[in-house]
């Protein structure tokens, strides 16, 4: 096979008189995309009857992929699936059955296999009343020589804090192959906590917490009536983790800071429920980790640091407690920074899911594929505060605002980060990643969110250049701009670049997605920041291009 650019995105029969801008704003009437999308985030679905909530794609491969609907009925029902390459379906390339069972909140998935590598379909589901659900597109991924592949990054999508604007802005680009979302992909956070005070049009439900399956349930079908989170996964395959928020927050495998089993029950029923609800919902495998070929260029681990295997992160407030004073305070700091923090014993992927990883990066790098990426959830690079900001901190700001600041700038003091929550607080778990792509010659690529703010870092280990980590700003949830808002945003980014060896860049107060670009000779980062997210809008406010190059594991301006 010659290597060529990837295939055009598909263009619509001329009969339509419509272009592909035309059809990505909702223009065709009974065309792809946009049939039957609400024109605002409504509930009305969820005790709707037949197709409720649209059409999805994900986990592909070179010649399979995962559809994702949801229709309700009064029982389990048989659904024909329609795959072709072309928009009126003249010529089914397969045919397929999926089941939607009232045991599985009504949705349906199915794997299509046998298909045709670096190749677009479209895909439909047909009811046995005759009904048909929206058309979806979906792609393969592609196989042998590969010169171009390209992906949208987002993470930290929190309804309350306003519009999904980037994902309106990656479906209007139209320039994708594949979507990844690194996790927080919702909150589950009660009405009126985390934000205080939300925007009254992005109202979700239930209105309390989400604790029990019925609520997890419910919160992903509140998420899914947002017309812009719809309207693009219909447009791409995607590739899904979660992170904490899809459970509760700062979760690991025995338990969460958002957790509280005197009120709400035993974790593992909770942790089970949500795990159970986001693969019922999303066009997700029920694997916690996979690896994807994507053609001799790449190989994309999906990470699962989470529930399966993470230990609990420490807590710098509990390492503090009963300090008397603020050099106190650093003392015991500095004796958790000798003693349990590079406790071995801590993980965040547990012995498998490394051994795997390990293996997966040495056979990637040894059958000559040019780049090995992480999708996963945490920031990987180390990053502390620089003590100086605590003089930001003022008597108005909230209490918890406060204490964080203060805790991170003591630690910061004391030689430790200001995020236990990331992989920084399992720096021996970390070393032994890093170690594994070295031994393996990878050339690795690390994605992450979480943080909400965006971040280049070039990673080593003992002072051996390692690999990048491109860290993508959210969608939604505030960033620094949140608890330093009288800080400037540049003198924030100056002095925490300037703190950090790792980091060479950073942004800390603007929302938006990443668009990663691979090809043999370089990955490119271009984090695109919307102008806004209190209104409706796909405008960028501005963009930023970094790149790397194979073998090198530096950063430099695209």
């Amino acid at each position: 096979m010659v290597p060529s650019e990837p295939p055009s995105r598909p263009s619509l029969p001329s009969a339509s008189g419509l272009d592909r801008r035309s059809l990505l704003k909702g223009g065709a009437v009974g065309g792809i995309l946009s049939a039957g999308l609400p024109s605002a985030p409504s509930l009305a679905a969820q005790s709707a009857r037949g197709f409720t909530h649209g059409v999805a794609s994900g986990e592909p491969g070179p010649d399979r992929v995962l559809l994702w609907t949801r229709y309700v009925a009064a029982q389990d029902t048989a659904l024909a699936v329609e795959v072709s390459r072309t928009l009126d379906f003249f010529s089914h390339t397969r045919g397929d059955t999926a089941t939607a069972r009232p045991e599985n909140d009504f949705c349906a998935k199915v794997v299509i296999d046998g298909l045709e590598p670096d190749t677009w379909y479209y895909y439909r589901f047909v009811a046995p009343d005759g009904t048909v659900s929206e058309k979806g597109r979906t792609r393969t991924l592609p196989a042998g020589p590969t010169a171009r592949f390209r992906m949208a990054v987002f993470s930290c999508s929190n309804i309350g804090f306003g519009w999904f604007n980037a994902y309106a802005h990656a479906a209007e680009a139209n320039d994708f192959d594949l979507l990844v979302h690194t996790g927080d992909y919702f909150y589950e956070y009660e009405a009126g906590r985390y934000p205080d005070d939300p925007m009254t049009r992005r109202r979700f439900a239930p209105v309390g917490e989400t604790v029990a399956l019925a609520d997890y349930r419910l919160r992903h079908a509140s998420y899914r009536a947002d017309p812009d989170l719809r309207r693009m996964t219909q447009l791409y395959p995607m590739i899904m983790g979660w992170d904490d928020h899809e459970s509760a927050n700062d979760s690991y495998a025995d338990g969460a800071e958002n957790h509280q089993p005197d009120t709400e029950g035993d974790w593992a029923v909770r942790k089970a429920a949500a795990m159970r609800a986001y693969r019922e919902w999303l066009p997700v495998s029920d694997n916690p980790y996979e690896a994807y070929e994507v053609g001799d260029l790449a190989t994309l681990f999906r990470l699962e640091t989470r529930l399966t295997a993470r230990s609990r992160p420490p807590s710098l407030r509990e390492i503090m407690a009963g300090g008397t004073s603020p050099d106190d305070m650093v003392a015991r700091l500095s004796a958790f920074r000798d003693g349990a923090y590079r406790d071995p014993a801590r993980t965040m992927l547990g012995t498998g899911q490394e051994e795997w990883l390990a293996s997966g990066l040495a056979r990637s790098a040894r059958s000559g594929k040019t780049w090995q990426v992480l999708a996963q959830q945490v920031v990987m690079g180390s990053l502390s505060t620089p003590p100086a900001l605590a003089g930001g901190v003022t008597e108005d700001m909230p209490d918890f605002i406060r204490q964080r600041v203060m805790a991170a700038a003591l630690a910061s003091r004391a030689g430790l980060p200001m995020n236990m929550d990331a992989w920084d607080g399992y720096p021996a778990a970390r070393e032994r990643l890093l170690a594994s792509a070295l031994e393996a010659g990878a050339n690795l690529l690390v994605l992450a969110g979480d943080s909400h703010n965006a971040w280049a870092f070039e990673l080593d280990h003992g002072g051996e250049r390692a690999g990048v980590e491109f860290a993508g700003q959210s969608v939604t949830s505030p960033g620094f701009e949140g608890y330093l808002a009288n800080v400037p945003p540049q003198v924030l980014e100056g002095a925490v670049t300037a703190h950090n060896a790792q980091l060479k860049w950073a942004d800390t107060s603007q929302r938006g997605y990443m668009a990663i670009e691979l090809t043999p000779q370089r990955a490119v980062a271009e984090y695109r920041f919307l102008g806004s997210i209190a209104q409706k809008s796909t405008a960028l406010a501005a963009t930023k291009r970094l790149q790397t190059r194979p073998g090198e594991h530096l950063l430099e301006d695209a």
